[in-house]
């Protein structure tokens, strides 16, 4: 059968700033995540093989074994990124009914990838994209990194399995890094105060949706293997001006 598949509306990376102002969100093409990052399409494809060596996510709460991930804490200030301490993942309930107010300690982004010249070019380069939007200058971002691959192990996988949300951040960046032998994934914005919303499709190997965290809610649609074993892997960006999460005493 046939996929229909939305194309997803593209803005270059010199309007990105103002589209985000406009609408709460905008998607780049890969050629745009160069512009922005500063590097080459072969150095972002020099880091998509980390992803088959992610370890599986053992907190699922519904059960499935469809997700594997990693997590790393970064400070980004200007153009000067710096790793901090191994930390737990916390979310409280309000953010994500399903895996909230737990500290999940995922396995770290491995080192040979964060000492990539492009991983601390994609950090510096879209927090110079949110600090035009902010107009906050030269104060730090907190930065939450997350690979994640969701496979049709059960099959059926959920990249969003806590439903439409947000994250309780000021900005997130997705990444679709690859998808491969599925159908569905479809990405879906709403407005989280009015009416408005989007549908379409990441295919493009480092194409990336900027999401504005108090303007919009956003969720992706479960995958299915097209024929045997499928998966879809992304690397989102999480970007908060005032430390990171942190669970409530």
């Amino acid at each position: 059968m046939t996929q229909v598949l939305l194309s997803p509306p593209l803005t270059p990376a010199a309007q990105a700033v103002a589209v985000l102002r406009r609408q709460g969100y905008a998607v780049l093409g890969r050629a745009d995540v160069c512009a922005i990052a500063g590097c080459a399409p072969e150095q972002l494809a020099a880091l998509d093989a980390s992803w088959d060596r992610l370890p599986p996510d053992a907190y699922l709460k519904d059960g499935g074994h469809y997700r594997r991930r990693r997590h790393s804490c970064f400070v980004v200030t200007a153009r000067r990124v710096t790793q901090v301490p191994h930390r737990a993942h916390w979310q409280p309930l309000e953010y994500n009914a399903l895996h909230g107010g737990m500290r999940r300690w995922f396995e770290p982004i491995e080192p040979q990838i964060v000492a990539q010249a492009a991983w601390a070019q994609l950090l510096a380069g879209f927090g110079g994209v949110f600090s035009a939007l902010r107009a906050q200058g030269e104060s730090p971002w907190y930065v939450e990194a997350h690979q994640f691959r969701i496979d049709t192990t059960d099959g059926i996988g959920r990249p969003t399995p806590e439903g439409a949300h947000r994250d309780g951040v000021d900005y997130v960046a997705v990444f679709l890094v690859g998808r491969a032998g599925i159908k569905g994934g479809e990405t879906r914005v709403f407005q989280a105060d009015g009416p408005r919303g989007e549908r379409f499709t990441l295919t493009e190997p480092w194409s990336v949706l900027l999401l504005d965290d108090a303007r919009v809610i956003h969720e992706s649609t479960p995958i299915q293997p097209l024929e045997t074993q499928g998966s879809r892997d992304t690397l989102v960006l999480t970007w908060r001006m005032d430390g990171f999460m942190e669970e409530r005493v």
